[in-house]
């Protein structure tokens, strides 16, 4: 029997399939590290339900002759975008013609919702191929670069502890985060980032309420573990104009969600300044034994060779890129 003689069906998961469906998102499960670089193993199967049936989470099944063959997962729950997390197929097999269906099944879904949300799909691992099929509905591209600081068994360390910087002036001062500073840092990173590629597919950016919502998150770990004592920020006469964040997912990983300077402050080489301050401030946390920190990483788009060659400088390399793709609002 071919692919065409088969009968297909998309549509969302019941408690019906619970059962059928487990091995096909236990393969997922299995190959999540290595074939999608997820950096942690995703939810067990359990817990995996317990997010569908508590609504934090979607999951669109595709059967072959009632048989679960591949899946689609997508969230509302986390953001203003409407998040679509993963596309697997059973043994990565047939990937491209089975996505299809479920593409087609997730914008039937959310066809109302995308009337005031923009889908965004971080296209990780071989969801790469799946590129000329989702730019047929539309989806747009900006490819993004995976940076890590590796802790051990590489010379990242080395790297940063021979970097020399600039003599900073004498008007600006690195501090560590305050509650204080929360204010300064919603509008500094909203006008960092209005203009971004982040803003395409992340529209929270283009408004002042919606990067409040981004750093409240942040600050809250409700992305992550948030790093207070490794988060920098830069004062110019006292007044906040520059912040380094970081976090931990895991208790083992470190993360650099967003570095922004206010514009006038730009083009001075101070966001080095606060970067090389927050690693050295997660080097001291994990050779203190403080933190169990293996790896510090970060991503920026492809194409901003300022932000690539700040961080190659401070030790940081790139591991690999990705396709990130958004789908604009349906006008």
């Amino acid at each position: 029997m071919t692919e065409t003689d088969k009968n297909f069906e998309a549509r969302l998961l019941t408690q019906n399939d619970y059962k059928s469906f487990a091995p096909v998102y236990n393969d997922f499960r299995n190959r999540a590290v290595d074939e999608y670089k997820f950096e942690l193993e995703p939810l067990d199967y359990d817990d995996f339900i317990d997010s569908i049936e508590k609504q934090l989470i979607s999951c669109v099944v595709l059967f072959e002759d009632s048989i679960p063959v591949a899946f689609l997962v997508y969230t509302t729950a986390i953001s203003e975008a409407i998040e679509l997390n993963i596309i697997h197929s059973f043994k990565m097999e047939n990937m491209v013609e089975r996505s299809i269906y479920l593409v087609k099944k997730f914008l039937e879904l959310t066809k109302a919702e995308r009337l005031e949300k923009i889908v965004c799909y971080p296209m990780l691992g071989s969801q790469k191929e799946l590129i000329g099929e989702i730019a047929r509905y539309g989806f747009k591209f900006v490819g993004i670069a995976v940076l890590r600081f590796m802790m051990s068994g590489t010379n990242s360390k080395e790297i940063l502890k021979m970097t020399q910087l600039s003599q900073l002036d004498n008007e600006y001062k690195l501090v560590d985060w305050q509650a204080k500073y929360f204010e300064d840092a919603v509008e500094v990173v909203q006008e960092g980032f209005e203009d971004s590629a982040d803003a395409l597919f992340d529209p929270r950016f283009k408004t002042i309420e919606g990067t409040k919502d981004i750093i409240l998150k942040i600050v809250d770990n409700i992305y992550a573990e948030f790093l207070p004592e490794a988060t920098t920020v830069m004062l110019y006469n006292n007044i906040p104009v520059g912040f380094c964040f970081m976090n931990l997912t895991g208790g083992r990983i470190a993360n650099i969600p967003i570095v922004a300077i206010r514009k006038e402050h730009q083009g001075k080489g101070l966001s080095k300044h606060m970067l090389k301050r927050s690693v050295e401030k997660l080097i001291e946390l994990a050779d203190n034994g403080e933190k169990l920190i293996t790896e510090v990483n970060t991503t920026t788009e492809t194409n901003n060779f300022q932000a690539l060659k700040m961080y190659r400088h401070l030790g940081f390399k790139e591991d690999y890129n990705y396709p990130q793709s958004y789908l604009p609002i349906k006008n």
